[in-house]
């Protein structure tokens, strides 16, 4: 398939017996490594401005999760053969097969989106000395603020049966996202390329699965990594971190900027009222250069 701004081969791996992870390895082998890990329900393609403004000095590794974009997207009942636990703890180990697999060691940038903070800073709790550097767009590793209202599109979307319903039956929220994670509309071709994975309601799997294991309380089985994220976040204020953030994300909005901001203080921050949550679609011409400045004036 033919997707605008993503010129890319990609790869695939064996991330656990009998599913595969599909992810891009771009840049020189020898180049600082930068692992871009994406949300719900986006996939790599999210970071493919990123990777093309980087990739001539920079090794990107840009993982697509179970379930999302051309990577495996398996069931996850009790018979199912091959199986997956779509849970953050699952996301965890996939990053650190695929890392294992790569022969990556050393250090790394970690840039996050999304369910991507919480996966990348979950993997980071037993990895710290890697993450040198840090590029945080429109995400969360740590609980939601007190003072953070729950949207209620998310609170639905959580729902095991409605929720599950309009998600899978009708792609809902990827479609749904496509449209209001913008400030500026996206072409009909980019908006087509961010949906085109989930074309069925076996391969919504995940976007529906991400939504069910939200952590927002010592109940859900994804807390426990959550909480210590967030308690170890302060702890990376001694590196460079770059933050990118749409102001105009009904979720990942200002209380959780400033939630990075407390944490980070030192960090070299970009937030546009104009952009969404999708930040990188509306503000790539912008934040591209910046972050490749960012890198540039921080190498490892």
């Amino acid at each position: 398939m033919q997707l605008p701004d993503y010129p890319f081969r990609g790869h695939r791996v064996e991330v656990r017996p009998g599913v595969h992870m599909h992810y891009l390895d771009e840049g020189p082998r020898d180049g600082e490594i930068v692992l871009m890990l994406h949300g719900n329900p986006s996939w790599s393609y999210y970071w493919r401005h990123l990777v093309l403004g980087l990739r001539d000095r920079y090794r990107c590794i840009v993982p697509d999760h179970i379930g999302m974009g051309w990577s495996d997207k398996p069931d996850d009942a009790r018979n199912a053969s091959p199986r997956y636990d779509y849970t953050l703890a699952s996301r965890v180990e996939d990053i650190g097969a695929l890392l294992a697999h790569l022969g990556i060691d050393g250090p790394v940038t970690l840039a996050v989106h999304d369910w991507g903070g919480m996966i990348g800073f979950g993997w980071a709790l037993e990895h710290m000395p890697q993450v040198k550097r840090l590029v945080i767009t429109n995400t969360a590793a740590f609980p939601l603020p007190a003072e953070k209202p729950m949207p209620w599109q998310i609170a639905l979307g959580r729902d095991y049966t409605v929720g599950e319903w309009i998600i899978r039956g009708f792609n809902a929220f990827s479609s749904g996202a496509s449209w209001l994670g913008v400030e500026t509309r996206m072409p009909a071709d980019v908006r087509r390329a961010y949906v085109a994975p989930y074309d069925s309601w076996a391969n919504r799997i995940s976007t529906v699965r991400f939504m069910q294991d939200i952590p927002l309380s010592a109940k859900d089985r994804a807390w426990p990594l959550l909480e210590a994220a967030g308690k170890r976040l302060p702890a990376y204020a001694d590196r460079p971190a770059f933050i990118g953030w749409g102001l105009q994300d009904f979720v990942f909005d200002r209380h959780f900027l400033d939630g990075f901001r407390a944490a980070l203080p030192q960090a070299e921050v970009m937030a546009f009222e104009d952009a969404g949550h999708y930040v990188l679609e509306d503000k790539h011409a912008v934040l591209v250069p910046a972050i490749r400045r960012f890198l540039d004036a921080h190498p490892l």
